[in-house]
């Protein structure tokens, strides 16, 4: 039972909630259920991994967007109080996140695809009854619930993913049996703008996850694959473009090839001395100018080597 625990829990909270539904009277107390309900779905769905978390989360508002076109635009159901109650949006996280935990289950480990063929002989016999033997209880014939089925079938029998679709036809069908017959809400005898006959509920009606399932996986990729993009782009933009590299070394006066006056030698060591007067500055400056201007009409004239010799000061 340890490895089943939680799928039994969730098993358990559907039919609790439901019954708990259908004795409400005002919608406050459907705030009350549907807050409880998110409290369960948080709390399971940290035993699933971050991956697992995400797809639960997006399934909510996926499958919010089809109940809004189902119930409130396309009208194949109503609920009871004639709104979207509070409970839904987490109530399909529930049934995603008991499908998406299926895959680690001993029973899909151990006997594999025969778990599907067993569930797909399920909703075929659902689905045959629907059309022959329980329109004479019921009164409805369930055409719509068998056009379910080719959907469900393919995705049972092709998809990687088909633990997720074999465990959500179980809990998917305990919520409608449970579901309808508390009179939450209720099927549509004929749907409107299509005019197909319905049960109430639909047999295989939990084929509609395989377009859930389907929308919540591009509703991700679409989602990282934009991120990529984005990011890519502020990086491209915020990176500072590759220009000449300029290195700079601080060399010593000697090595720099600087031409040095004997006069500005001696102005330096004056100052460094303490007998430094403004008379002498204002002749080493004059002699320190002369010796510069010189410097320079001789480097102009020989371009290629560099005149090191000694300059002899002009002061008269």
């Amino acid at each position: 039972m340890q490895p089943y625990w939680l799928h039994a829990y969730l098993l358990v909270y559907t039919p609790i909630g439901l019954f708990a539904d259908s004795r409400v009277t005002t919608q406050w107390q459907q705030y009350v259920l549907g807050a409880l309900t998110f409290t369960v779905l948080y709390l399971a769905a940290l035993k699933a991994p971050k991956e697992q978390r995400v797809q639960v989360w997006t399934c909510v508002v996926v499958a919010t967007c089809f109940e809004i076109f189902g119930s409130l635009v396309w009208g194949v159901y109503r609920y009871r109080l004639h709104n979207l109650p509070l409970f839904v949006p987490p109530g399909h996280g529930i049934v995603y996140l008991f499908g998406l935990l299926a895959a680690q289950t001993p029973l899909v480990k151990r006997h594999g695809r025969r778990v599907a063929y067993a569930v797909l002989a399920g909703a075929g016999t659902w689905a045959v009854l629907g059309l022959t033997a329980l329109p004479i209880v019921t009164g409805r014939f369930d055409l719509q619930g068998a056009l379910c089925l080719p959907v469900f079938a393919y995705f049972l029998l092709r998809s990687p993913r088909w633990p997720l679709f074999a465990a959500i036809f179980i809990i998917v069908s305990e919520l409608e049996i449970f579901g309808t017959s508390f009179g939450d809400w209720a099927w549509m005898p004929v749907a409107p703008w299509t005019h197909i006959p319905s049960g109430n509920p639909p047999s295989v009606i939990a084929g509609g996850y395989c377009v859930i399932d389907a929308s919540v996986l591009a509703v991700l990729w679409v989602y990282r694959e934009g991120l990529k993009t984005i990011m890519a782009r502020i990086t491209s933009t915020i990176r500072p473009k590759a220009g000449p590299r300029i290195l700079l070394r601080r060399e010593s006066r000697s090595n720099s090839g600087e031409l040095v006056s004997p006069e500005s030698t001696s102005l330096i060591r004056l100052r460094s001395s303490g007998e430094y007067s403004p008379a002498a500055s204002t002749t080493t400056t004059a002699n320190s100018t002369s010796a510069t201007m010189i410097q320079s009409d001789v480097i102009d004239q020989c371009p290629t080597k560099i005149i090191t010799s000694p300059v002899r000061s002009t002061t008269p």
